[in-house]
């Protein structure tokens, strides 16, 4: 008797490659795993075996090759079914949108070039939360579905397990949640196929189970086999077969079922990962942008200097960080020896990045015409627009006046400020704000001679005030928070209330906070504060308030530019408490509040209800007519509760402290984010909300510094002054300057930042083309070093 409905029995082991294990350990159970599913092919005729991850079958590759080949073999046969297309099953809410595009793009290449294969089905079910991008992301490299399970049921209410996922440029993934678990142990399968069963109805008469031990590897067992093979038999089951998620989409997709459309991101499961070791976020956000700056930079080496492009060492970088973008690894919930490793990939990732940089642009410097009066200092910018924006840098000087001319020989009002080095003499720190040319150079000359200068805009610092022509900013002396911030300019107050309050949050909650989400258990403020001028120059003002929470202490450093309408904050934090979180509150004047963050290569609006949400450089509270960005470098972990905006800096849970296990009074533990650690924020003001103003290109700027030094006296055939790049658009943000994986081409990728469509023109280097962008779209283009050929856009995986 044929029956009714069917399960799709997926045999798969997840494998954490790094978890409560370093990664050693994870090397060795995908070998004996990925050794085990061969065994269990070879021994029943009907299994197939679904593994994702492309690092992980690299590091078969090079320990176990003649394993490497039998998987070849099976793939081939069709028995092993590769998922995913990824280098690595990632933490989907902290990494930039362009390390998920380097997922797939490195993840696709590895599968195609070893196998002849590219992965159909994006894979990622342990990932906490899921960004509402990803479908994008994956329609571009070649995938047309999505295999995810957390969050679960509880946590986020979906039409079905089954839906089309669209991203807000209207790309669509068929998602697909994972029903109870990814993975079964001992006796489990019977269970696990009753509970599945449970959700197939007349219109759904198909689903996929999930079986096989997990977490640490292992796969299906011949116990599990076995009982599938007998339960298959059983009238009161469904039909048992085993199969791939491929077979099932491919079967699904064509039963003309129509399924929900969701237009949202996918959380909450784990609302305290994205605030947790602060360190991996901080370095992370780093390298990801010393990654993309680098590229810029090689490209602008190989076409002013025609040096070789470096593409192995991108690569080998690109790989390693992306492997420490493993959800148990960025998301903070390791234990900490796993971390003293990831610690040193981050610092290889860092060097070898850095040499490129260094070498290149000073490759570039010397054939730069510097003559002239005054000691040249070269600055470049990476970024694809203009910017005005701070130059700090340390250089070697000894006289008492410092002028800055720019190439035309204008006066650059500028300030000497305490070089870092706390020796006698020989060095100082400059400090001075211009417009960068995008994607470009520009030298500067100092001189030793004094100047008067006319300043264009004002600059007032007094014991707890500094104000410029736009912005009055006053400390309260005795918390050290801010007591007031008025926007002269649109004549509105920001805040209501005190403001950048630093919170202590109770927070017993495992290092995930499963089952938490929202923190509102104040128990404690940082006060007692010290106030002191540190800079009171022609450029900037800055006060430095220390404030003290028990044996905690917080450094706030607020900035203020003559000619910068925001304020910059400097933050030290030096950590002793334990099961405590630490939040910046800002009460922001705003009647109607709406919030939006920013999320890989996009932004998305959430209801401000409280709820921890995880997001990326800035987050905005407005209400159309007015509004005010929050914009960090290091941070990832925000809430909204009415129009109350909190950042949230750290917390202090155990390592790798999983409920239901609770902690014992009489055990030590070790604590996570204690000792210090620094980061910079930004307050920013607007007229209207966050697209009328720079919130983006701000936030770009932040995270880009501009890569400045001093150079020697030469002549040389390139100007004084250059840029390589135009965009006639303010909300196309490029990202990606880089050589093709495959030939030396070169391939620019950039995104629409503010939801609206869009013509525009580029111009990089002697070539131009014109696009259009949908609301939200991420495009590559493909620009040939042959001359007489056209510019084309391709995909992510640059096809």
């Amino acid at each position: 008797m044929r029956k009714k409905f069917t399960l799709h029995m997926i045999g798969n082991a997840h494998i954490d490659p790094v978890w409560l294990w370093k990664w050693d350990e994870g090397l060795v159970t995908t070998r004996a795993t990925f050794k085990s599913a061969i065994e269990r092919i070879e021994e029943y005729p009907e299994f197939i075996f679904t593994a994702s991850s492309a690092c992980l079958y690299k590091w078969v590759e090079e320990t176990d090759p003649e394993l490497f080949e039998k998987i070849k073999e099976k793939v081939k046969e069709g028995r092993w079914c590769i998922v995913g297309g990824w280098w690595i099953e990632p933490d989907c809410n902290i990494p930039s949108g362009e390390a998920l595009v380097r997922q797939g793009l490195y993840g696709q290449m590895f599968f195609k070039e070893k196998f002849g294969i590219k992965a159909k089905v994006g894979y990622n079910p342990d990932s906490f939360g899921h960004n509402w991008i990803i479908p994008q992301i994956l329609k571009k490299m070649g995938i047309d579905y999505y295999v995810f399970m957390r969050p679960g049921p509880h946590e986020k209410d979906l039409p079905g397990d089954i839906f089309w996922w669209e991203s807000p440029d209207g790309s669509r993934v068929l998602a697909y949640r994972i029903p109870f678990s990814y993975a079964t142990w001992g006796k489990e399968v019977e269970s696990q196929v009753k509970r599945v069963s449970e959700n197939l109805n007349e219109k759904i008469d198909t689903l996929m189970c999930f079986y096989g031990v997990g977490d640490h590897g292992g796969g299906p067992t011949k116990e599990n086999i076995e009982n599938i093979i007998e339960l298959d038999k059983r009238d009161d089951l469904p039909r048992l077969i085993f199969s791939s998620p491929n077979k099932f989409f491919e079967e699904i997709s064509h039963k003309g079922i129509e399924f929900s459309v969701v237009k949202d991101d996918l959380q909450h499961h784990a609302s305290g990962c994205y605030s947790v070791l602060s360190w991996i976020k901080k370095s992370n956000r780093k390298l990801e942008h010393l990654l993309l700056n680098g590229e810029k930079i090689a490209i602008l080496g190989r076409e002013t200097e025609k040096l070789n492009y470096p593409k192995d060492k991108f690569i080998s970088s690109w790989q390693t960080l992306l492997f420490t973008q493993f959800h148990d690894i960025l998301a903070g919930t390791s234990i900490p020896e796993a971390y003293e490793e990831i610690k040193a990939m981050h610092g290889a990732v860092e060097d070898t990045v850095s040499k490129v940089i260094v070498y290149t642009t000073q490759s570039i410097a010397k054939d730069i015409d510097t003559q002239g009066e005054g000691e040249p200092l070269v600055v470049f910018n990476t970024t694809s627009f203009e910017r005005t924006i701070p130059i700090e840098v340390d250089i070697p000087w000894r006289e008492k006046e410092l002028t800055i001319l720019d190439t035309k020989n204008n006066l650059i009002p500028s300030q000497i400020s305490r070089p870092s080095a706390t020796t006698p003499g020989g060095r100082a720190k400059v400090i001075f704000t211009d417009k960068l040319p995008p994607y470009g150079y520009r030298v500067y000359k100092m001189i030793s001679k004094k100047h008067n200068i006319s300043f264009p805009y004002s600059l007032t610092i007094k014991e707890n005030i500094l104000e410029n022509d736009w912005l009055y900013l006053e400390i309260d002396s005795k918390t050290g928070y801010i007591k007031r911030l008025y926007d002269k300019e649109n004549n509105r107050e920001v805040f209501v209330g005190d403001s950048a309050i630093p919170v202590v949050i109770d927070d017993p909650s495992d290092t995930w906070s499963h089952n938490v989400f929202s923190f509102k258990n104040e128990v404690g403020r940082f006060s007692n504060a010290k106030l002191k001028i540190v800079e009171a120059g022609p450029i900037k003002g800055t006060i430095k308030v220390e404030s003290y929470y028990n044996s905690s202490k917080l450094i706030q450093e607020f900035i203020l530019y003559r000619t910068i309408k925001l304020v910059e904050v400097r933050v030290t934090v030096d950590w002793h408490e334990q099961l405590k979180m630490l939040k910046l509150r800002f009460p922001v004047n705003v009647d109607k509040p709406i919030a939006t963050y920013q999320i890989p290569y996009g932004f998305i609006t959430r209801p401000c209800n409280g709820e921890e949400e995880p997001g990326g450089e800035w987050i905005d509270i407005g209400d159309r007519e007015y509004g005010l960005s929050i914009i960090n470098n290091a941070k990832y972990s925000y809430d909204v509760d009415s129009n109350i905006l909190s950042l949230t800096i750290l917390r202090s849970p155990v390592y790798a402290h999983h409920i239901p296990r609770e902690l014992d009074p009489n055990e030590d533990y070790k604590y996570i984010d204690q000792g210090e650690q620094e980061f910079t924020y930004i307050i920013y003001p607007h007229r209207g909300d966050w697209r009328e103003g720079d919130t983006v290109k701000l936030a770009e700027s932040l995270n880009n510094p501009p890569i400045a030094f001093v150079e020697c006296k030469h002549s040389g055939r390139l100007p004084s002054e250059q840029s390589f790049i135009s965009v006639d658009r303010e909300n196309i943000i490029v990202t990606v300057i880089k050589e093709a994986e495959n030939g030396n081409d070169i391939i620019l990728r950039a995104y629409e930042a503010s939801g609206r469509e869009t013509i525009v023109n580029f111009k990089l280097f002697d070539r131009t083309w014109s696009a259009v962008f949908r609301p939200c779209e991420i495009k590559s283009f493909l620009i040939p070093r042959e001359k007489d050929l056209p510019v084309r856009e391709v995909n992510l995986i640059e096809e």
